[in-house]
């Protein structure tokens, strides 16, 4: 959990600032607040236990291996974690700024206020398909469309299940206001097996299709990725050439094929990793966390449909987050806390600001 401290000087400021009657007098305020809010960064960490690195779902699959791309990008690139560093610095900080009452509701959005410390207002996100499919027509257009579908009823608290929250759980339920919207569909046929979890589908080089404005576009891959895994998604900081989200042919979007992760949340998932989110778990034991205030600590993941409560780490994990590994029909919010955490990504010089300047 994040320890944020504010100095008597912060109050002092404050109090003069509300005197202040000119943007110009807030802007400065709201400067020198940002100078003097101190991050605690001591629990951050990209790596995770090594026997946690992949959990394993029900029959043997893998359920998301974000980390362990993520693993495999900063042994690429070595400035990666620096740079992830100073976004998850500016992500804490924020949030930090959010807590204590600094930002002034309405601005940064034509109010004429100061800008907000996370993003406020309804996010618009153009959506670019690019399939691998094994020969034409495999990836049918009914799943694209009921993909977008989900991800536009998740991430706008639509999801019918969300009704059977419960009540420790249901004032922390986030409607995200982002909105989906399907662009351009690219489709290649490749009859290989497997594509893995190295980023080839990416890389026309190697067969697969390169990303389209990464800046202004979520990408989202559709293919067989092999070895049982459902998906995987690159965090923000990494490469624009292979920004965006990779999901299994069998759970993308709804299909029986995916079983019990045949409902398209396969998606909703690995778009919070690419929103900033870790798993709700944190990847490791009861002290590694996801960075989340208002998520319980836990030391695994939940698989099936799990009873409820269901302890660990001497909390009630909340099992039903879209970033545990419970099947799709089980998982049916975001938290506030995820919720800031994900918005913070959109304010100018923010990861993702692109889809909202």
């Amino acid at each position: 959990m994040k320890k944020v401290l504010l100095s008597a000087v912060i109050l002092a400021m404050m109090l003069v600032s509300c005197e202040k009657d000119s943007p110009e007098s807030q802007n400065d305020v709201i400067d020198a607040l940002q100078q003097e809010v101190t991050v605690d960064m001591s629990d951050f960490t990209l790596y995770v236990d090594k026997d946690d690195i992949a959990g394993k779902a029900a029959g043997a699959l893998d359920k998301c291996v974000s980390m362990k791309n993520l693993e495999y990008r900063l042994g690429k690139n070595k400035g990666l974690a620096k740079k992830m560093y100073d976004i998850e610095y500016n992500t804490r900080k924020a949030i930090a700024l959010k807590g204590n009452g600094k930002g002034k509701p309405g601005g940064g959005n034509g109010g004429g206020g100061t800008p907000p410390p996370v993003y406020e207002g309804s996010i618009t996100i153009p959506v670019i398909i690019n399939i691998i499919e094994k020969f034409a027509g495999e990836v049918t257009q009914a799943q694209i469309n009921s993909q977008i579908r989900v991800l536009n009823e998740d991430f706008n608290n639509n999801n019918s299940n969300t009704s059977g929250v419960p009540p420790v759980f249901a004032a922390l339920v986030a409607d995200v206001d982002i909105t989906f919207v399907l662009g351009t569909v690219n489709r290649i046929v490749d009859t290989r097996a497997s594509w893995g979890t190295n980023d080839a589908m990416k890389d026309p080089s190697q067969g697969g299709i390169a990303a389209t404005d990464s800046a202004n576009n979520l990408n989202l891959w559709v293919c067989e990725i092999g070895g049982g895994i459902l998906g995987y998604a690159q965090f923000p900081g990494g490469a624009p050439a292979t920004d965006g989200v990779v999901i299994g042919t069998d759970f993308f979007g709804e299909t029986t094929a995916g079983g019990i992760y045949g409902k398209g949340r396969t998606g909703t998932h690995e778009v919070g990793h690419w929103l900033n989110l870790r798993h709700i778990w944190g990847d490791g034991r009861c002290n590694r966390d996801d960075f989340v205030a208002d998520t319980p600590a836990s030391d695994r993941a939940n698989y099936n449909c799990p009873s409820f409560p269901t302890t660990h780490c001497r909390t009630t994990d909340m099992t039903m987050n879209y970033m545990d590994y419970v099947q799709d029909d089980c998982m049916y919010m975001f938290s506030l806390g995820q919720n800031d955490r994900m918005r913070a990504q959109f304010v100018a010089g923010g990861a993702r600001a692109g889809f909202v300047n």
